[in-house]
């Protein structure tokens, strides 16, 4: 069997790392940055941070900010629109994953304009042409969506997220830099860490995991584990600890895929638009309730690399260990075990839409529309 692995050309890490885009794009010789950012982003001047480093370069710039927290279609419209008339000749993404997700589908329409209808984009895209230049800059420390093939548009006509999959729309460039993340609150740290450790435990137990993917993103699952907590206060250590933490997952389930729980998450956000790191984190111990008799002894290393001491316990000792240490993190962070939103009438949608996901077919374990519907009940 051969397995294929995608990564970025090129990544930078650390304390100060987005120090290093000026000298990139001089290197490049590129004219003028097209930067999608969400506009509390802008607000709050974490995006200024970049602007002020073209700025001091005399580097030309202009910033698109029509982005919401589950960007839609729309978005993705006005934004092509936008970088045509921004005569841009390369990509700056700000942001978590909304931003640096509606910057991947620009780019690629840009260059692919054959997607332009942006629906054609789902699933895994045959597009021709790597997206334009882009270098990403997170802001959280969650999504990796700039060490990924992946993107989530929202369609809200039909109520519904779709998966894009696409080789050409990894950025160029990643600009990994803790600083960058200082300002997050706690809520938005806490949910797109359980974000990043749902992508690491759903990467690690999908049906196409393999040993290079395992190694990382079980040490993923360690950092996540180790960090998370004090990033939730703030603390530089955490900080640094996530920004490494949620790379690493993202270049291993990038390649692997996902499993239900992302299924399930992306459809509550799209029909209650739910924040997609909260609806990860409400469904991950579900899921991996359900999917432990389908994962070997794989919840043995997920439960040491959460510390937990596994000598001793037999198999169903060490799964309910590695499913509490999950529960317990996302409670000690803040996460909500319910939704109250969730309705017994919109079960029908909602376990249809998930089984449609382009995430579902990697679960370890086959799931029928009714496990999905007792899935999500268990939410309520």
């Amino acid at each position: 069997m051969v397995n294929r692995f995608v990564l970025n050309g090129i990544s930078y890490h650390g304390k100060g790392a987005i120090q290093e885009i000026p000298g990139i794009i001089q290197s490049k010789g590129f004219q003028k940055a097209f930067i999608a950012s969400d506009p509390d982003l802008v607000k709050f001047q974490v995006t200024k941070k970049i602007t002020d480093l073209l700025d001091a370069a005399g580097m030309a710039y202009e910033v698109y900010s029509d982005i919401k927290p589950n960007p839609t279609i729309e978005n993705v419209l006005a934004g092509v629109e936008a970088y045509k008339k921004s005569g841009a000749d390369y990509m700056i993404t700000v942001g978590g994953g909304s931003s640096m997700d509606t910057g991947k589908a620009i780019g690629i329409i840009i260059n692919n304009p054959e997607f332009a209808d942006v629906r054609s984009l789902e699933g895994v895209a045959p597009t021709r042409n790597r997206t334009v230049y882009t270098i990403a800059v997170p802001t959280t420390a969650g999504t990796a969506a700039e060490a990924t093939i992946n993107y989530v548009i929202t369609d809200v006509e039909k109520k519904r997220k779709f998966v894009c999959v696409d080789v050409n729309d990894i950025p160029d460039i990643a600009i990994v830099d803790p600083d960058m993340m200082s300002t997050m609150p706690k809520g938005l740290t806490a949910s797109t860490g359980m974000d990043a450790l749902t992508h690491a435990i759903e990467g690690y137990t999908t049906k196409a995991a393999w040993e290079l993917a395992d190694c990382l993103n079980l040490e993923a699952i360690r950092l996540i584990s180790k960090n998370l907590r004090a990033a939730v206060q703030n603390e530089q250590e955490g900080r640094e600890g996530m920004a490494l933490g949620q790379f690493v997952t993202g270049m291993a389930f990038s390649n692997v895929g996902l499993g239900i729980a992302h299924s399930m998450a992306h459809t509550l956000g799209a029909v209650y638009d739910t924040p997609h790191g909260v609806a990860c984190a409400m469904m991950l111990p579900i899921v991996m309730e359900f999917n432990a008799d389908a994962t070997g002894d794989k919840f043995k290393y997920i439960a040491e690399a959460m510390g937990v001491d596994t000598a001793g316990m037999d198999q169903a000792t060490y799964r309910k260990a590695a499913i509490d240490a999950v529960r317990q993190l996302s409670i000690d962070v803040g996460i909500p075990t319910k939704l109250d939103k969730l309705k017994e009438e919109d079960l029908d949608f909602l376990a249809e839409s998930a089984a449609a996901d382009a995430c579902a077919p990697g679960n370890p374990k086959d799931a029928s529309i009714e496990d999905f519907k007792a899935l999500f009940r268990k939410l309520m």
